[in-house]
């Protein structure tokens, strides 16, 4: 499909441009290989902290050609950086690749300038070159920055296969013929058929057939979930045994597939704020590299002399060199990245879990987020002699039958059960929190909850409402001229991981708290089996934002839903997450996404940020505390006892602080 084209670099069609990091993979590969094999000759003919090896040879000339050569390595492995560096300086921010550049600027100036003075003027003492380290400069720092796009890119890749999941063809049911076409002419509404062992070309809902589908690598649930008439299929996922036909309700763009593949991009483009703090840190080293180095120069000018003051500030230079530090945050967020997508985890907005260590509340709607959100009539009672209970069924399935949520679901399925056509609806509308209404035969109905009949002081039988609600039953009641003339009492299923989800959270210190819409019988029914204490219940969408503000003056809050009414919650909550079989709308407040709708993955999604964290924590210290050492230990100040730092003793230190950031990123996981 077309749009499946900005995965590797290209536009995405709203003016971003998804690119590796630095340069293209192939690049990177080309100049670090270049770079290698013109070391080694350098190797072989350049002393190495002004020492001769057995295994050098010199000969008359040697150093002009190996100036030749350094110059090569210089401008084919230094470009890079240099091109990063002028774009941060035009920013008038230096960073990570101006305190790269300037090092190996610095080194290669200070060894042509070496090789001239001891060449053509005879200097004496001979002043030590710097082109061997330069050159191991340059392929230490390549080759980093191959192992970081390489970490990166890998949970990139997944976005490319999840592209791949999507079949090149459809077979598009076309009146009582069947015509294979291409995917990406897909339209709205279209019929397609989907044959055994095939993958599902598009998003859609089954009109016909039954079947068994592996969402797995969408999801991260492994099982096969059986589908039938009326339920969703989603593009990319892997069709079972049955043969089956869909209507197309998204495709493209729109499409839950793409829409993954977006998210995960995303997560991967926007840095966290320890990833700005890395950059801010190296701008800072830049500016301390600056500074020590014409200090320790002028300071060693007047104790010594030039040949000591210049060798010393090029190596404060040289040294500083920040790559262990450039890969502090890269490194353990393509490995979170990675682990989350295999958890059925999208992180949409990486910066707002910096707040997970600091957690107080975990807020969670109660319908489809702690309980399967498939209700079932288990009771529906006329309350007017005017109506019989099939009249007061058929009115109900009539209201309910454009909506799409569980409660409309529930009852729609008990009148089929029941062989009842739903009445002839008009002018229907959703009330937000509160019901929906419309008008059968020139009379207008309304279907509210019993908040609604309270706030408006319309009378019921609240005795019969406390015992259905006691049971753990949602109920509704139907409305005629702000009179009640029925009920119907709905119940839900507990999710079978949510209890072990509530246990974990107290076990981490975080409380539970039940937000929902829902009344507080039936709220206190499933709050007391899951162990839920704190709870508010029959909660407008105003009413549920305002509590998540009042929650969150007492510390950060994580909110868990998947409704229209918990869209402004989600977005005031210090982290909002959604539940993937939600409402769109949710979703798109969300900052993170649980594909498979298991609330335990939000255990999982605490452990990992919190994980994460550390592991970038540590590696920031890793990486910036090899220079925060090596600096000063450069400029001399040990000098008195007779210790110096070389500039390839750094870079040997350098890449091994390089070497234990990348293997602490990599040992990030979880339970």
């Amino acid at each position: 499909m077309d749009d499946m084209k900005h995965v590797n670099g290209e536009h995405d069609g709203k003016g971003t441009r998804h690119e590796p990091p630095m340069m293209n993979m192939k690049s990177l590969k080309f100049r670090f290989w270049i770079s290698l094999v013109l070391t080694v000759p350098i190797i072989l003919m350049s002393p190495m902290m002004g020492m001769k090896l057995p295994f050098q040879f010199f000969f008359e000339g040697s150093d002009y050609l190996v100036a030749v050569i350094g110059t090569v390595l210089f401008l084919v492995g230094g470009q890079p950086f240099f091109s990063e560096a002028r774009g941060e300086l035009h920013k008038k921010k230096p960073a990570m690749m101006t305190l790269i550049s300037m090092g190996i600027l610095v080194a290669y100036v200070y060894s042509l300038y070496a090789i001239i003075a001891n060449n053509i003027f005879q200097v004496t003492p001979m002043i030590t070159n710097f082109f061997w380290e330069l050159a191991t400069l340059i392929d230490i720092m390549l080759l980093g920055h191959w192992i970081e796009m390489n970490a990166v890119m890998s949970a990139g890749s997944d976005v490319n296969h999840l592209a791949k999941l999507i079949p090149k063809q459809a077979h598009l049911v076309d009146h009582d013929s069947i015509i294979d076409i291409d995917v990406a002419k897909l339209k709205m509404d279209q019929i397609l058929e989907v044959r055994a062992g095939e993958q599902i070309p598009a998003d859609g809902v089954i009109i016909d057939g039954q079947t068994s589908v592996n969402e797995s690598l969408i999801t991260g649930e492994s099982k096969e979930i059986r589908k039938g008439k009326n339920d969703k299929v989603i593009g990319g996922a892997l069709n079972g045994n049955g043969t089956f036909r869909f209507k197309i309700s998204k495709v493209g763009r729109d499409s839950y597939l793409f829409q993954i593949m977006d998210l995960v991009q995303s997560a991967q483009t926007n840095k966290s704020k320890l990833e700005n703090r890395a950059d801010k840190v190296a701008g800072y080293l830049f500016y301390a590299a600056l500074f020590v180095s014409i200090l320790s120069f002028s300071i060693w000018l007047f104790l010594s002399d030039l040949t000591v003051a210049l060798p010393i500030a090029v190596t404060v230079l040289v040294i500083a060199c920040p790559h262990a530090l450039g890969l502090a945050i890269p490194l353990v967020t393509a490995r979170s990245t990675s682990i989350a997508a295999t958890n059925g985890l999208l992180i949409r907005n990486k910066t707002v879990l910096e707040k997970i260590n600091k957690l107080k509340y975990v807020l969670l709607d109660k319908t489809g987020t702690l309980t399967e959100g498939k209700f079932t009539v288990t009771a529906l009672i006329s309350l007017s002699e005017d109506f019989t209970d099939d009249e007061i069924t058929k009115i109900l399935a009539g209201l309910e039958s454009s909506a799409t949520h569980p409660l409309a679901t529930g009852i729609l399925d008990f009148a089929k059960k029941k062989e009842i056509t739903a009445a002839h609806t008009e002018n229907t509308a959703q009330i937000v929190g509160v019901g929906l209404k419309g008008t059968i035969d020139g009379n207008e109905y309304q279907i509210a909850s019993s908040g609604y009949l309270d706030r408006n002081e319309i009378s019921y039988d609240r005795d019969q409402f406390k015992t259905l609600a006691n049971d753990g039953n949602t109920v509704s009641f139907l409305l005629t001229k702000s009179k009640v003339i029925g009920l119907v009492a709905e119940a839900d299923e507990i999710k079978s991981t949510a209890k072990e989800t509530i246990s974990s959270l107290k076990s981490l210190g975080i409380i539970p708290v039940m937000l929902t819409g829902d009344n507080i019988m039936a709220a206190k029914t499933v709050g007391h089996n899951l162990g839920i204490e704190k709870i508010k219940a029959g909660l407008l969408p105003e009413e549920k934002q305002k509590a998540v503000t009042d929650f969150e003056k007492h510390g950060f809050s994580m909110l868990v839903g998947d409704g229209v009414n918990d869209a402004p919650s989600l977005a005031k909550a210090s982290i909002g997450v959604a539940i993937g079989s939600g409402t769109d709308i949710a979703i798109d407040s969300a900052d993170v996404v649980l594909v498979n709708s298991n609330p335990e993955a939000i255990i999982t999604l605490i452990e990992l940020e919190k994980a994460t964290n550390r592991k970038m924590i540590q590696n920031l210290w890793w990486g910036a505390g090899y220079n925060i050492l090596a600096i000063p230990l450069a400029a001399g100040i040990l000098a008195p006892i007779g210790f110096m730092l070389n500039p390839m003793v750094g870079a040997a230190v350098m890449s091994l602080s390089t070497i234990i950031v990348a293997i602490n990123a990599l040992t990030l996981k979880i339970k």
